[in-house]
């Protein structure tokens, strides 16, 4: 578990701080981060994968925040011309009232930064950096970090699929190493996933993260692996097809 940015004072238990800051700015008001930022946090998303990379045959990413299914929603909403109405959903447990609250605060929020998002040398890294969170750059920096090493990536939830969109358009070579492992609960989800042409492996309705669906699609992952591998073809197995009639 990478700490990239909680507000805790002191390192957590159980995990490996790697934070250039206590949380994000308010990015109702102001840039969520610093230039700095995104590059130490995209930076540690690559040193994770360097830290793991030997010896695995599979990543499997998932994150743990409160609000980051805002921030997620904010990026895509910044990357795509997704409507705020397909993108922002309940979250941690809103109801009706609050889901609105929230998408009228996500879309305030991409006025105020569209304009500079658009402007900029490289308009998806200045999204992550106006709207997006700490976890979602190192996520984006680990999704690239892995690809670039020939890695498959196990895509969890929706904010893992926030930083996928990011990861392939900031490298599209990067598409071909990502398994979408499900279609979670999450509005927007779905939508997300068909703007990356992925169709999930699972519908099961989940809304956890923290890899739980990554997690669950692995063993469908490495049996298909095992099938295509190890299967015998009709002719291996001498098999009669038609044309042998």
């Amino acid at each position: 578990v990478r700490d990239v940015g909680t507000m805790a004072d002191e390192p957590l238990p159980g995990t490996t701080p790697d934070r250039t800051r206590r949380g994000t700015a308010d990015f109702s008001v102001e840039a969520a981060m610093t230039e700095d930022d995104l590059v130490h946090a995209l930076a540690a998303g690559g040193r994770a994968v360097t830290d793991v990379a030997d010896g695995a045959d599979a990543l499997l990413l998932g994150d743990m925040g409160i609000g980051n299914t805002a921030a997620a929603s904010a990026v895509i909403g910044a990357l795509t011309e997704l409507a705020g109405e397909r993108l922002v959903g309940a979250g941690t447990g809103l109801d009706a009232a609050g889901v609105d609250h929230k998408r009228m605060v996500i879309e305030r929020s991409l006025a105020l930064h569209r304009d500079g998002i658009a402007g900029a040398a490289d308009p998806t890294q200045e999204a992550l950096r106006r709207v997006g969170g700490l976890e979602i750059a190192a996520l984006t920096g680990a999704i690239l970090a892995a690809a670039q090493r020939g890695l498959p990536v196990l895509i969890d939830g929706f904010v893992v699929t926030a930083a996928a969109l990011a990861a392939v358009r900031l490298n599209p070579d990067a598409r071909p190493w990502l398994i979408f492992c499900h279609c979670s609960a999450e509005h927007g989800h779905e939508a997300v996933l068909d703007e990356l042409g992925a169709v999930p492996l699972l519908h099961l309705g989940m809304r956890l993260g923290e890899a739980s669906g990554a997690a669950l699609a692995l063993p469908l992952v490495r049996l298909a692996c095992a099938l295509h591998s190890e299967m015998s073809t009709f002719a291996e197995a001498a098999v009669a097809t038609k044309a042998d009639r």
